[in-house]
């Protein structure tokens, strides 16, 4: 049975969801425009005014935001109310040495348990539940957000946080604990651990799991779920926008959706920066529509998807594809652009590998090139060089095929590649540090 939280808002009409998005452009609008010099700015420097925004057919008026001016305009340069207000500084780190920050007022705080409770009822979850949160807590938005969400729907929230995974499997156990937030990576560290651990299985009352932090594909939902024995749901956010509840899989598991009452979204070439046909994949782009403490209007998040439909849930929010990959992250490799996903989906897909391995990238004699480390599973692990040999060919002209490039494949022992507690680090890529 679908479960909601907020039903009356969630599937609101169409029409609804429009008057909603326009009335609060509008008031965003005015708002950072009073409150944000730095945003009052740059909407002068190409030539618009909060008069020329009457709702989302003018958005295309506005400038976009980018992460740039998030540490350009560092710590306060978009704060749009006094800090007196915020109750709350979120931060991520930064490849440039200054961070990002976002702040939150009390208003915000309630807003993001409420989208944070809309993703857990969508995956399943009520009051009688017990939450394990194996997200980070502190500066990252994933612990507090999931935690405060577990604890706004009424359920029972574990605190966990990242690390110590013997305890995480022991309360797991003990407390009977039916749902786990955390990253799609260390659900299957989790899987195989438990396994180790000896505690049978059917001792362990998990029944769904809310993933992200992290990009990750059908073949790896496949996988968890098998091994845990559980529904696992994807939800979806960044620190910049609010954190994890911008959007979130319903119980049908055929793409989040937005939460298009408070962040609305446009698909655009990330090249062109023109807007993507309806269906088309392209560059994220989200604005806050009610936001108070730090909002942000057209903030392009890197992030590559596509917007469909809602679906039979009956949730009228639209839905956002699984994230294939990051405009800022793609690997352009003799000229072909590689997405780390593609190479999951065919690790995934092949029975006699882990879901673990790694892309090295570097450059010699002035010529990229792309190993690609995969850990084959013990069953099909052999001191036969032939039997090696012709796994390696496999999975090397599955991976030409779908990459249109040919990488050179390293097979690893089980186990032996590290797991990650948090986000794994799924690409090297030597070129940059010479």
């Amino acid at each position: 049975m679908e479960r909601y939280y907020q039903k009356e808002i969630e599937c609101a009409s169409q029409e609804q969801i429009k008057a909603w998005q326009d009335e609060r452009l509008v008031r965003q609008v005015r708002h950072v425009w009073d409150k944000v010099p730095y945003y009052r700015a740059k909407m002068e420097e190409k030539g618009v005014t909060p008069e020329d925004i009457h709702g989302r057919d003018d958005l295309y008026k506005l400038p976009f935001l980018s992460k740039a001016d998030l540490r350009d305009a560092y710590p306060f340069g978009l704060l749009a109310e006094p800090l007196e207000k915020c109750v709350r500084i979120h931060s991520t780190s930064g490849t440039t040495g200054k961070r990002v920050v976002a702040f939150y007022t009390k208003e915000d705080i309630d807003l993001w348990n409420d989208c944070c409770a809309r993703a857990l009822a969508a995956a399943g979850a009520g009051p009688e539940d017990v939450c394990q949160v194996a997200y980070g807590y502190g500066l990252f938005t994933g612990g507090l957000g999931l935690h405060y969400g577990v604890e706004h729907l009424g359920a029972t929230v574990i605190p966990m946080s990242t690390g110590n995974t013997a305890k995480h499997i022991q309360l797991m156990h003990d407390c009977g604990s039916t749902a786990l937030a955390c990253t799609p990576s260390y659900a299957l560290y989790l899987a195989e651990q438990i396994i180790k651990s000896g505690i049978p299985r059917s001792e362990f009352r998990l029944r769904t799991c809310i993933l992200g932090g992290e990009p990750w594909t059908e073949n790896m939902r496949r996988e968890i779920e098998a091994k845990l024995g559980v529904d696992a749901y994807n939800i979806y956010g960044l620190s910049e926008i609010m954190g994890p509840g911008v959007s979130y899989e319903c119980r049908c598991k055929s793409g989040s959706h937005i939460v298009e009452d408070h962040f609305y979204p446009e698909i655009i070439d990330s090249n062109t920066l023109e807007p993507q046909p309806a269906g088309g994949q392209g560059e994220l782009v989200l604005t806050t529509l009610t936001k108070e403490g730090m909002p942000l209007l057209r903030y392009r998040t890197k992030d590559l998807c596509s917007l469909t439909d809602p679906c039979a849930c009956g949730r009228t929010n639209v839905r956002m594809s699984r994230i294939v990959g990051r405009s800022d992250d793609m690997l352009i490799i003799r000229g072909v652009n590689v997405f780390p996903s593609q190479v999951e989906s065919v690790v995934l897909e092949l029975p006699e590998f882990e879901p673990h391995y790694q892309l090295v990238v570097d450059r010699v004699n002035n010529l990229d090139t792309l190993q690609v480390q995969v850990e084959v599973r013990e069953a099909f692990y052999s001191d036969e060089i032939s039997q090696m040999m012709a796994l390696k060919k496999r999975i090397a002209d599955r991976l030409h095929s779908v990459l249109g490039i040919g990488a050179d494949i390293r097979l690893m022992e089980p186990h032996s590649i590290e797991r990650s507690e948090g986000k794994s680090k799924r690409v090297i890529d030597k070129r940059v540090l010479k």
